[in-house]
């Protein structure tokens, strides 16, 4: 079995559902087994910062999926949910990165691994730290907490622990 980890995003209401649905898909295919899920964390946008905050976790997985065949699954995943590709970083109702696969790195175009921004971005060290902070992330050959400790602290400020509230329970 393959081991991969797994980052979910969106920021189009409603954000939670958005998550849970993409869950639920995956959960849905054999192939696929969640060991591990992170807390669920707002952030603030990266990039295109006209828009707002995001939900974002991340999943461990195992799985008999090539990590070709993964990636295909989760684009199918963001189709379903709906997701646009109109402005880059913009708006999304659903995002999958796969972050990493086995201790792989590949460097096909469609398929970047280990995913070539994860060691910027604190809404995807901060919850890989939360349920993997022994993995040693390929490339470059550290822990999670390595490379969180090397950003920028306005950057980890910017994530915090989601609670879902009562409005969004309606």
């Amino acid at each position: 079995m393959n081991q991969a980890y797994i980052s979910l995003g969106t920021n189009i209401e409603p954000r939670i559902d958005y998550l849970e649905d993409a869950l639920k898909l995956l959960e849905e295919n054999e192939n696929i087994t969640i060991k591990a899920q992170s807390s669920v964390y707002e952030t603030v946008p990266v990039g295109y910062t006209d828009q707002n905050d995001f939900l974002n976790i991340v999943i461990g997985i195992v799985t008999s999926l090539s990590s070709m065949e993964l990636l295909k699954y989760c684009q199918s995943i963001e189709d379903k949910l709906g997701r646009k590709r109109e402005i880059r970083f913009g708006p999304r109702t659903i995002d999958l990165d796969i972050l990493t696969y086995n201790n792989e790195n590949s460097t096909v175009e469609e398929l970047l691994i280990p995913h070539p921004r994860m060691h910027e971005r604190a809404f995807v060290l901060i919850p890989l730290h939360e349920i993997a902070p022994d993995f040693m992330i390929p490339t470059w050959n550290k822990y999670p907490g390595d490379l969180l400790s090397k950003l920028q602290e306005a950057d980890i400020k910017g994530v915090r622990k989601w609670i879902r509230s009562e409005l969004e329970e309606e």
